[in-house]
């Protein structure tokens, strides 16, 4: 039986009527057109449909429809609008020009700069463990890279993604020295 529920979705509010237990993952791809995620093995296993909820990484083959009710859920198609966030930045106008109106999260540009993708099956998924890891610790350690991103990639990139985590890290750090401070006695944005 369909029942209304209600998330932010990629930082908008969405409501979609379906059966709670659906799997997110189809209710993003089916219902939602945001085909980014990917369907890997239906188990939990591979990763290709980690998406983050509330800043964490998740695989959303297994996660109901219902476990997301009032809570953020961010998908690959979002990812350049959370680094404009990270970055205090505007996100006025993202629609035009696709997603992130051609700016680049630091993690999607670390990618690119360390040549990571290959075949490009996983990467969504392994681009969202990588922002959940990010989420959790700024500077994480080659071994909580490992513990993290437990993706399955058949082309064997484990060192370009480490590579690209550490690059995007440094960046996101970097950028957060840099963003605008509030003058004295007003308000964090």
């Amino acid at each position: 039986m369909a029942v209304p529920i209600s998330l932010t979705l990629n930082g908008s509010r969405v409501e979609i009527a379906l059966d709670p237990a659906t799997p997110l993952l189809w209710a993003l791809r089916d219902h939602l057109n945001l085909t980014g995620t990917k369907y890997g093995c239906g188990v939990a296993a591979c990763g290709a449909c980690t998406v983050v909820i509330d800043g964490r990484a998740h695989r959303s083959c297994v996660t109901p429809l219902e476990a997301v009710s009032g809570r953020s859920v961010t998908t690959i198609e979002g990812l350049a609008q959370v680094g404009l966030a990270q970055e205090g930045l505007p996100q006025e106008g993202l629609a035009q020009g696709g997603p992130g109106g051609g700016h680049l999260h630091a993690l999607q540009q670390a990618w690119i700069e360390h040549q990571v993708p290959q075949c490009g099956y996983c990467q969504s998924g392994m681009l969202m463990a990588a922002l959940g890891l990010l989420n959790e610790t700024g500077d994480p350690t080659d071994a909580q890279i490992d513990a993290a991103i437990d993706n399955i990639c058949r082309c064997g990139t484990v060192q370009r993604v480490r590579l690209a985590i550490h690059s995007a890290a440094q960046a996101l750090q970097a950028r957060s020295r840099m963003a605008p401070r509030p003058a004295h006695g007003e308000p964090r944005a």
